[in-house]
């Protein structure tokens, strides 16, 4: 019996996918099957992942927009602690939805995942004081091939939620704050261009 539930194409955009795995849960705790490749081909979906990364970040922090140039990854993603609202644009050449986002709330409590297919941009923000966040990939990271995008580009429009500030031209964190916590960029992340601008594969 299959232990996922998996809405397809969200938002409108061909290949992303949300998955609900089933929580067996009772008054000790609970238990999930994170990843089955069985129930995965059962629904269509036959990614072969072959590295998985988590990371651990604050209140405030924004990880994004990355994406490949030459070696694009899909990534299934999720959170093992915390709250974060989780993004994909559509970057796939020849795509009717090129430049499309769509985002949801994944969380320990949710227990979502979040299947994003190669030739996406990807970025979160964490949400809760905290947030651990897992995913799988289907490529291995090459550190000299990672392009990116203005978190803020009034070209993509992402509606990141708490969060106040206005766009001031640049992807800069200035003057920008969840739940009056103020957001925190890498340096790199503060200097991305926006996408009419600065998109190339």
């Amino acid at each position: 019996m299959g232990q996922i539930k998996v809405q397809k194409d969200i938002g409108g955009i061909r290949g992303l996918c949300v998955i609900e795995p089933a929580v067996h849960g009772d008054g000790r705790g609970y238990f999930i099957e994170t990843y089955s490749a069985r129930d995965m081909a059962e629904n269509g979906i036959d990614t072969v992942f072959v590295q998985d990364n988590q990371s651990m970040s604050v209140k405030g922090v924004l990880r994004g927009l990355h994406f490949q140039k030459r070696h694009p990854q899909a990534k299934l993603v999720r959170v093992i602690r915390g709250e974060v609202f989780d993004v994909a644009v559509d970057l796939r050449a020849g795509s009717g939805t090129f430049g499309k986002w769509h985002g949801e709330i994944l969380s320990a409590e949710n227990h979502r995942q979040f299947l994003i297919p190669r030739g996406f941009a990807h970025g979160f923000l964490v949400l809760s004081d905290t947030a651990e966040f897992c995913y799988k990939c289907d490529d291995f990271y090459h550190p000299d091939d990672e392009g990116g995008l203005a978190w803020n580009d009034p070209g993509i429009g992402i509606v990141w939620p708490r969060l106040t500030g206005a766009y001031g031209g640049t992807a800069d964190a200035e003057g920008y704050a969840v739940d009056g916590v103020p957001l925190i960029l890498s340096d790199r992340d503060r200097k991305w261009p926006g996408i009419r601008e600065g998109f190339r594969f």
